[in-house]
């Protein structure tokens, strides 16, 4: 309390000073319009400028949960999207559709070997089971290989082992999606007819013929063809739209008729 008092009597003019100034200026601003415009004015730019900054640094730290809530949205929307040739509930009860859709993230990525794996945080837990379709925004990723009670490994499409049903938009011309292991962004599609024409920049998607991804999901686009050594089909250089670098959010799509058909498949082939 000492300390406070002679500070006040060492700066005792400064302090008076201050205080006369303020009241002066309250004064001038009361008994002019002009003044007490400007001051308002002044005053409500600080403001304006105070708020916009601690809304600023506000929505920086809720990005994460707006992320999440985006994210489950689109898990929403691709249910209804996967699903769009059903009668779809309004509750979306999940034992009344085919495709299913569980969101989650990456917390692992390789894309520079031969044989590439993607790590995802979501298990057995949550549904998750080996051959069901993994997929982002923009296309298709690879195909869940193995699962423990928390996450899964996805092989990934940029594997030299992947093997997936593609097909051009708006067409019934089926080929294969495999990749050569030389560039992380293009893979290859294989066994479309020769009579079937390209055209560079035509769009590719997923196949009809696949219990793993629905029909029409994007992959890419063509790069370029040519034909193979047999000249009866072409081989096709496919850009992919996913970023294979930098991925964080996925979609594991889950297809409640795939065991039916596995098991009718194995049927008619063992009776052959």
């Amino acid at each position: 309390m000492q300390q406070i008092i002679n500070f006040i009597l060492r700066y005792k003019n400064f302090i008076l000073y201050i205080f006369l100034m303020i009241v002066s200026l309250g004064f001038t601003i009361q008994s002019h319009s002009y003044h007490q415009s400007r001051f308002f004015n002044s005053s409500s730019w600080v403001a304006g400028n105070i708020y916009e900054t601690s809304f600023g640094i506000t929505s920086y730290f809720n990005l994460d949960k707006e992320n999440r809530d985006l994210v489950e949205e689109n898990e929403r929307l691709r249910l209804l999207l996967f699903n769009k040739k059903e009668s779809i509930p309004s509750e979306l009860d999940s034992t009344q559709l085919t495709y299913t859709i569980t969101s989650g993230q990456i917390i692992k990525n390789s894309y520079a070997l031969p044989r590439n794996y993607i790590t995802i945080n979501k298990g057995e837990k949550d549904s998750v089971k080996p051959d069901m379709g993994v997929i982002t925004s923009k296309g298709i990723l690879g195909i869940v290989e193995n699962t423990s009670n928390n996450f899964a490994t996805v092989q990934s499409i940029l594997n030299e082992n992947s093997n997936i049903n593609a097909k051009l938009k708006n067409t019934d011309n089926f080929g294969s999606l495999t990749w050569d292991a030389r560039t992380y962004n293009v893979v290859q599609l294989v066994d479309i007819p020769r009579l079937v024409p390209l055209v560079i920049g035509d769009t590719i998607v997923t196949g009809g013929m696949s219990s793993i991804f629905p029909e029409n999901i994007p992959i890419g686009t063509i790069k370029k063809f040519d034909l193979n050594d047999s000249k009866s089909f072409w081989n096709i250089e496919v850009s992919l739209f996913n970023d294979m670098t930098n991925i964080k959010n996925v979609y594991i799509v889950s297809n409640a008729d795939r065991e039916e058909i596995i098991e009718l498949q194995e049927e008619t082939e063992s009776n052959d």
